[in-house]
This record gives structure tokens, C-alpha cells and sequence, in this order.
């Protein structure tokens, strides 16, 4: 009776197993790769990606459609991105056949001095309230693309974002759930309700929700510009609601942000050019990584396998004890990024690795020289658009100015309060940055652009694709849904010191042998719910003319093309 009773539930299992099966592919991908000859759109919300290729379709250009989708996503996506937060982006531009990298973070307070902090006995910067706010740097970045490669005005551009937004859209499961859960603790601060909780409670799935503030908002930025947002009366609104809250962000502080155009910088990785922006972001630790694991045949030692995971967190570990050591803002100091990236320094840190043994802590290199959203977007013309954007903590800061309908980002909490540290908070100062968008090239033609989210996962994310693709022969699409794993618990920007080795986190797809074995190495393994980011990707392909797209299935992600 007892098996008879069972083999119901047995045969359901077997059922359920054999529909993920796949004809083609690896096991693990959720689904094939998108193709399409004129254009390709993928981000982290169908509606986004809907957004980004109808302005594609419409005659748009890669970073029209960019724009447009991340305004959608500050909509559809409030605890990820929006207005309140910053933008990084690399661009390829076909006309000149050159690599930009847009740095639009914004700098600390003017008012707030390093003194406050220690007078009040703080040890680090709170995570919310008006003391981790920053100036947020996306609106001038999406202006500074829009009039350096821009084609199409801003006010069509932002148009399908302010009827969404006017009119409502069906919230996601996953977005219902993080907005419900951050609600639980941002709905103390002023105008959290009135934006996010307008009948009372956080959206459900499948609720329409409206927000009729940041409709307003965008149809002032798209008629008066980027000045309306940091000098007019949008930045007055903000600097009188954070004056209101107790904080220090004042109208002089938005008036005066820009945003930066930089050099990026590459390593080549077995032939191919990996392309990051220089600090104050931390993509240089995906660069330092590859590095590192360029000594190693990892292609022999196979992918999930001991070894491999092995080298990779020790590689991890050395580059993320540079990473808090010296990643920072540039203008206030001399990081040696040449050094830090070179394949001579990778060499020496190297020689550190035990691949017996698991590290417990590693110092950092001794250098003479002194939630958040991913998309990528590619036209017809060969523009590629690689961009990432945040607020930090999911939905920022909590500070929600009154009747603007956005959350300010919290990026001032990554600062240092140890005098003397490269990230100690200073005026007018941008923070230690997460979010780094990424390119790569062969040959000096465009190949991939790619990025995923994730706080400290992202640099570990970023050298995960690049190794699936170019050492275990992926395709895109496979490269992101194959299992990941983070290593946590090295030290930290904000001063925190690395103890016993941290804990590698793995992800559901990794044999227990393998896991046996890294115990066996000395590494604490554990497992995290929804910790390994979110991936988006677009490969041209020149000799069949063509792009392949990819996204993901840990977030609501869509890649389509036409």
C-alpha cells in the first residue's frame, strides 16, 4: 500500500524532470537564444524591452531605445532603478568605431562634512534616511548620451514611459514582492505612501499600478531638459523635502553635478578585449580576476567542477582586497588602475594561491603608484549600448520627495568613515560605486554587450559569462542561466576587514561531490535566495550579420529583436 500510495507522487517527479528537458543545448538554459537582423533589446522587464524596440522600429537609434527603456524601467521597476539613482554606460559607436564609457554618478553633499559623523559616534554611513543620499547622476546621463549620439528628440523618447506611467501598467510577481517587502520599512519616510502605496498597500501581482507623480516629473524633463531636473523647480522640490528630512543634499549640490565621459579600460582575456570603466566603480575587479585566471587551464578543469570553483574564489578574494583598499573616486585620488590591471601584477598576486587550499585572508597588493537594473541595446546601424543603473539597495534611500514620484538612491552608505582610507566620505565626493556596465571586443570590432546586477556579484557575475563563453564554449543564452556562485565576506570599501575566509555561496545546479571537495579545501559553502543578479546580453555576429540576444530567468527579463 505504502509504494502504491508513493509512485503517484514518484511518477509526478519524473514528469516534471522530463519536460526541462532540451533538444538542443545545455540543460541548464531556460531557453534558446534570441536572433534578429536590425535590431535587439534585452533588459530586466518585458514592458521595457517592448519600449526599447518599438523606439528601434520606429527609426531610433540604440541610444534613443536605450534611454527610453531605462525610463520605462524606472517605472515598471521602481526597486531597481529610477530617477533618483545613478547611470554608468560603455557605447560603441559605429560612426567612429570607438568605445565611450559614460560615468554619471553623483557626488556627496557640500555641507556634510566627515566631522558630523564623528561627532554623532557613527561607524558607518546608514543604509537609509537622508544621510546616504547622493546626487542622482542618471538624468544628466541620459543627456549627455542623447546629445553626443543621440537621434530622436527627448520628449518622444520619454513619451511611452509618461503614458505608462499616466495610464498604469500590471505589476510583475517579482516586482510586487520586493516592493511589498521593501514597504515594510520605507513607509515611515514622507511620500513613500503617497507614490508607492496609494490605496493603502503595496501593489499585488498583476495590480494595475499608476504613478502620476513621475509622469509629471518626466514630461518637465522632457520639455525643459536637464536643467529642469538640477535647476529648476524639480531641484528645489528635492532640496526643500531633504532640508524637511533633516538632510544635508541641497539645491547648490544639484546645480552644480555633471557627469564624467571616460577612457574605458580593457584586458585581454585568451584573445579577446574585456572592456570595464575605471573606478570610482568596481569593474577593474573583473578585469583583475581574468587576469588571475588566465594562468590557470581552466577550460581543462571543466565547468562546475572543484577546481575551477576554487581558483576562481581565490582570484576573487586577492582582487577584492584591492578593490577595498583602492577603488575610489579618481579625482580625490591616484589609483594606480595600469598596475592594478596589468598582467605582471596578476602574475605576483597569483603566486598567493594555494589550489589546495582555500585562503582565509589575503592583503591587498602592494602598489607604489598612488537590487539595481542591467540592459543592452543594438541597432542596425551597429550601435551597441551597454547600460546599467541604480538607486541602491533596491528602492534607495526611502527619502521620496514630495509629489516627484521617485526614491533618492542611498550610494553615500558605501563610503568610509577611517580617516586616511582612499572611499572616506569627503564633500562633494562620488561614493565607491557597484554598478559597472561591460563590452567586449576582438580584433577591434564589437562582440558582446553585457552586464549583470547585483551589488558585489556583479564583478564576480561579469567573469563568470566571459569564462562559460570563452573557456567552456556557451553559447549566450547558456553563459547566464548556468548556476553561479559569489563569494562574500572579503573586505570592504567601507573599511570592514575580510575574517576566516568569508562563505561561498552556491547556487542549485552544482554536484554535492563538488561541494564535498571545496569543504575539503577549507571553504565555508552555504546557499542564498535570489543572490546571483540578474544578466542581460547582445553578441553580434559579423559573418552571418546578425544579433543574438540573451536574458535570464532569475528576474522577469526578455532579450527580442526584430
Amino acid at each position: 500500500m505504502k509504494i502504491l500510495t508513493l509512485l503517484p507522487c514518484l511518477l509526478l517527479s519524473v514528469t516534471i524532470l522530463s519536460a526541462q528537458d532540451r533538444v538542443t543545448g545545455k540543460q541548464f538554459a531556460t531557453r534558446s537564444e534570441v536572433i534578429a537582423q536590425h535590431g535587439m533589446v534585452a533588459t530586466s522587464q518585458p514592458l521595457a524591452t517592448q519600449v526599447g524596440l518599438d523606439m528601434l522600429k520606429s527609426g531610433g537609434n540604440a541610444i534613443d531605445a536605450a534611454i527610453a527603456a531605462n525610463a520605462m524601467l524606472g517605472l515598471v521597476e521602481p526597486t531597481g532603478n529610477g530617477i533618483g539613482g545613478d547611470l554608468f554606460a560603455i557605447i560603441w559607436d559605429a560612426k567612429t568605431q570607438k568605445l565611450y564609457g559614460l560615468n554619471a554618478s553623483g557626488r556627496s553633499p557640500v555641507a556634510l562634512k566627515l566631522d558630523y559623523f564623528v561627532k554623532n559616534k557613527m561607524e558607518k554611513i546608514p543604509s537609509h534616511g537622508p544621510l546616504p543620499v547622493s546626487v542622482p547622476g542618471c538624468v544628466d546621463g541620459w543627456y549627455e548620451m542623447h546629445n553626443k549620439f543621440g537621434s530622436m528628440s527627448m520628449a518622444d523618447i520619454l513619451k511611452p514611459t509618461i503614458d505608462y506611467a499616466n495610464n498604469g501598467f500590471p505589476v510583475s510577481e517579482l516586482i510586487a514582492y520586493y516592493i511589498q517587502r521593501s514597504a515594510g520599512f520605507l513607509s515611515k519616510f514622507d511620500g513613500f505612501k503617497e507614490t508607492f502605496m496609494p490605496d493603502g498597500h503595496a501593489p499585488e501581482k498583476g495590480e494595475i499600478f499608476k504613478n502620476p507623480y513621475l509622469a509629471t516629473t518626466l514630461e518637465k524633463i522632457a520639455k525643459g531638459g536637464r536643467d529642469e531636473f538640477y535647476a529648476g523647480e524639480i531641484a528645489r522640490t528635492i532640496a526643500r523635502y531633504m532640508k524637511e528630512q533633516g538632510g544635508f543634499l541641497s539645491y547648490e549640490d544639484l546645480a552644480n553635478h555633471k557627469s564624467e565621459w571616460v577612457e574605458p579600460v580593457s584586458t585581454n582575456y585568451r584573445g579577446y578585449d574585456v572592456w570595464e570603466l575605471p573606478p570610482n566603480g568596481q569593474g577593474i575587479a573583473a578585469l583583475q580576476m581574468l587576469n588571475i585566471l588566465e594562468g590557470f587551464d581552466i577550460e581543462s578543469m571543466g565547468f562546475g567542477s572543484t577546481e575551477y570553483i576554487h581558483a576562481f574564489t581565490e582570484a576573487k578574494k586577492l582582487a577584492y582586497e584591492d578593490r577595498a583598499r583602492f577603488y575610489a573616486d579618481m579625482d580625490f585620488n591616484q589609483v594606480p588602475v595600469a598596475r592594478l590591471i596589468s598582467k605582471e601584477y596578476a602574475r605576483e598576486r597569483s603566486k598567493l594561491i594555494d589550489l589546495s587550499r582555500a585562503g582565509r585572508s589575503y592583503p591587498a597588493g602592494n602598489l607604489r603608484d598612488g537590487d539595481t537594473i542591467y540592459m543592452t541595446v543594438a541597432d542596425k546601424d551597429g550601435n551597441m549600448v551597454s547600460l546599467i543603473q541604480s538607486n541602491f539597495r533596491g528602492m534607495g534611500s526611502g527619502m521620496t520627495p514630495t509629489g516627484l514620484g521617485f526614491i533618492l538612491q542611498d550610494r553615500g552608505e558605501l563610503f568610509a568613515l577611517e580617516e586616511g582610507h582612499f572611499n572616506v566620505y569627503e564633500p562633494n565626493k562620488r561614493p565607491f560605486h557597484t554598478i559597472i556596465p561591460a563590452f567586449i571586443t576582438k580584433d577591434g570590432k564589437p562582440w558582446i554587450s553585457f552586464g549583470l546586477m547585483g551589488g558585489a556579484m556583479q564583478p564576480q557575475g561579469h567573469v563568470q559569462v566571459v569564462v562559460n563563453i570563452i573557456d567552456f564554449g556557451m553559447n549566450l543564452q547558456e553563459a547566464g542561466d548556468a548556476p553561479r556562485m559569489q563569494h562574500l565576506g572579503s573586505s570592504q570599501p567601507t573599511g570592514e576587514k575580510m575574517t576566516n575566509g568569508g562563505t561561498l555561496y552556491l547556487e542549485d545546479g552544482f554536484d554535492y561531490e563538488v561541494i564535498r571537495g571545496l569543504m575539503r579545501k577549507g571553504h565555508k559553502v552555504s546557499w542564498a535566495n535570489g543572490a546571483y543578479g540578474g544578466y542581460q546580453a547582445i553578441m553580434w555576429d559579423e559573418e552571418k550579420g546578425v544579433y543574438f540576444g540573451a536574458s535570464e530567468s532569475r528576474k522577469d527579463g526578455q532579450a527580442a529583436g526584430y
